[in-house]
């Protein structure tokens, strides 16, 4: 690779604000001088992949994404690295949401029901609530409840939000007893009017738990990697140039990464048989 080639970001295009969001930030870095470049990836899955390839030296990464990287990486003696996370990414929760005249108060009154789940690759609306009912009310799909899973756009690992929004819409229509969706969410259906004031309440709140970063790909030059997190943290909300791909990307400001929020996610990885310890998918619904 010649000495002036850009450095390859890799991201998924889970909305067409994706392509708006990486122009602009591409233009901003060249700004400071550094030349970086975008790949866009129909799923997480090929990113990932991309990343042990050296096709790219940095991904935009699903919580989803970053534990299987992390597999691969331990698997093959490599390193991957969480360089900055979003101020939105940190300390994040799930509710299960009933209706406000359900009998359902808890979850031991869960037995039975119906409950509606995002897409079968969404961190945040199947696989942790999954690993909640599993660990803090001993119930299983299939055995305790019926899980109804709203799969929407696989791959994308629930980025999108529309399974979560059919399984609100789905409550309010009285299919299921109960759903699963992130906190921001819940909130966000009710402004835009998805779920009626008053309508629903929270059953069953998730333990903390943190959603994107940016992989380092292993291999990548320490140089590179602190130059590129070092403007990324750099990034003024207050400039009027960078306010608008911030907004549009759900941030206020980058914040250095960590590795330690996605002990939920990594136990549910393995107890819900999605990823195994090398990062093979062996969840054989799973279609992206």
């Amino acid at each position: 690779m010649s000495q002036n080639a850009p450095l390859m970001l890799g991201a998924v295009a889970y909305a067409p604000k994706v392509v708006t969001i990486w122009e602009g930030f591409k233009s901003w870095f060249a700004s400071h001088g550094l030349a970086i470049d975008y790949l866009l990836y129909s799923n997480y899955e090929t990113q990932v992949e991309a990343q042990f390839a050296g096709d790219i030296a940095f991904a935009w990464n699903s919580p989803l994404a970053w534990i299987r990287a992390q597999r691969i990486a331990d698997a093959r003696g490599e390193t991957v690295q969480s360089l900055v996370m979003r101020d939105t990414d940190i300390d994040l929760h799930s509710v299960l949401v009933a209706r406000s005249e359900s009998s359902i108060k808890t979850i031991a009154d869960l037995h039975g029901t119906t409950l509606g789940f995002g897409a079968i690759d969404s961190p945040q609306a199947t696989l942790i609530p999954l690993d909640h009912l599993r660990h803090e009310g001993g119930l299983v799909a299939g055995r305790d409840f019926q899980a109804r899973r709203f799969d929407v756009l696989g791959g994308k690992h629930g980025d999108h939000i529309g399974g979560e929004r059919d399984a609100a819409t789905a409550l309010v229509n009285g299919e299921i007893d109960a759903a699963w969706m992130i906190a921001g969410n819940y909130k966000a259906f009710a402004d835009e009017g998805t779920l009626a004031a008053g309508a629903t309440r929270i059953v069953a709140t998730t333990g903390a738990f943190d959603h994107c970063n940016m992989t380092v790909s292993p291999g990548v030059a320490q140089d590179d990697a602190r130059r590129f997190g070092e403007l990324l943290l750099s990034m003024d909300w207050n400039d009027a140039k960078v306010r608008p791909l911030l907004e549009l990307e759900g941030l206020r400001r980058w914040l250095p990464g960590r590795a330690s929020g996605y002990a939920l996610l990594d136990r549910a990885v393995t107890e819900e048989s999605f990823y195994d310890a090398q990062g093979r998918i062996v969840e054989p619904a799973y279609r992206y």
